[in-house]
């Protein structure tokens, strides 16, 4: 099945999800879903978690249940929430995309088995004792979207190369940001950038650091993988349209959204290998003996009409480089 049949056959089951617990049938194993998000913000992802747990021969409302809980981007909620999911003494727990849910999770339970989708090193973070041996009750998937940052740097530097300052959009300071500025600080050493960091907590902040950004006249935004950012697509493009900022973002959603490019993990197949590792969970498996898994499969998009709008000729090497080019 394609994706996109995906997506329209999980519009139909969406419609049923709410935002708290939903009406289980009595006798089947519940997984828990902890997002940092809204409902809507994987409509074209979530069926990727669907299709890995049917692979595993789980369908939901059949033979497991799932219970959806969303912060809608208020982080402190998301410790009641994890608590609340614990009550229901589920079978596992899933935090996908969410550093802050992975660690609510991870305080709520000891023995509940928690699986993550992270951009972040889990090591680092306190996730897992190893990727190969995770101990605990902790494993899943990392994008390890801090060493993508140079990737994301050399495809800007491609369109931009004569560009001076370059400014990265990063949520409120935290070790994830740190490690961020770090890697891109690095990169930019070599093709002679200077990084300007722009630090956003809030959808309000995001228009301050916009505002910054031409004040000190950045030639060009790279945005990193929040949630916060997530959840204001149609903003973020739009402020970049509005200042003539060529901007690389972490996912498709955001090309597709009339953003100039992205590239990084598949959002889609993580959450795929996310239901695979939550289906073995059921199936009996112990997340200590299921090493922490990177991602494989990584998207290139460029947005054509957009490069045309910002007055960039897209260079023949990024054509061949991309894996789809939206007319």
């Amino acid at each position: 099945m394609q994706r996109r049949e995906f997506i329209v056959l999980l519009g139909g089951a969406a419609a049923a999800w709410p935002l708290a617990a939903r009406a289980q049938q009595p006798g089947l194993p519940v997984i828990g879903f902890l997002s940092a998000g809204t409902p809507s913000e994987r409509t074209n992802a979530l069926p990727g978690f669907v299709k890995g747990l049917s692979e595993m021969g789980y369908v939901e409302g059949r033979n497991v249940a799932i219970e959806f809980r969303w912060a809608n981007s208020e982080i402190d909620r998301l410790p009641t929430l994890a608590a609340e999911l614990v009550g229901r003494r589920p079978a596992a727990i899933v935090t996908p995309f969410s550093s802050t849910a992975t660690r609510a999770a991870k305080a709520a339970t000891s023995t509940i088995p928690v699986v993550f989708t992270t951009g972040i090193d889990p090591v680092e973070a306190g996730f897992v004792a190893s990727l190969n041996r995770p101990g605990g009750n902790v494993t899943g998937l990392t994008a390890m979207n801090s060493e993508l940052a140079p990737k994301q740097l050399g495809l800007l530097h491609e369109f931009i190369p004569g560009a001076a300052l370059l400014a990265v959009l990063v949520q409120a300071p935290s070790a994830y940001t740190a490690s961020v500025l770090t890697h891109v600080r690095a990169a930019a050493s070599p093709l002679g950038w200077q990084i300007e960091g722009l630090h956003a907590s809030t959808i309000g902040d995001i228009d301050t650091a916009f505002a910054s950004l031409v004040q000190k006249r950045a030639a060009a935004l790279l945005v990193t993988p929040e949630v916060l950012f997530f959840n204001s697509v149609a903003q973020l493009v739009t402020l970049a349209a509005r200042h003539g900022v060529p901007t690389i973002y972490w996912t498709r959603d955001f090309t597709e959204a009339g953003g100039l490019m992205s590239y990084g993990a598949d959002v889609t197949d993580q959450l795929r290998q996310a239901g695979i590792y939550t289906g073995r969970i059921l199936k009996g498996e112990k997340p200590a003996d299921l090493p922490v898994l990177r991602a494989t499969k990584f998207e290139f998009v460029i947005n054509l009409k957009t490069a045309k709008a910002l007055g960039l000729d897209i260079p023949p090497k990024l054509l061949a480089l991309a894996d789809e080019v939206i007319e």
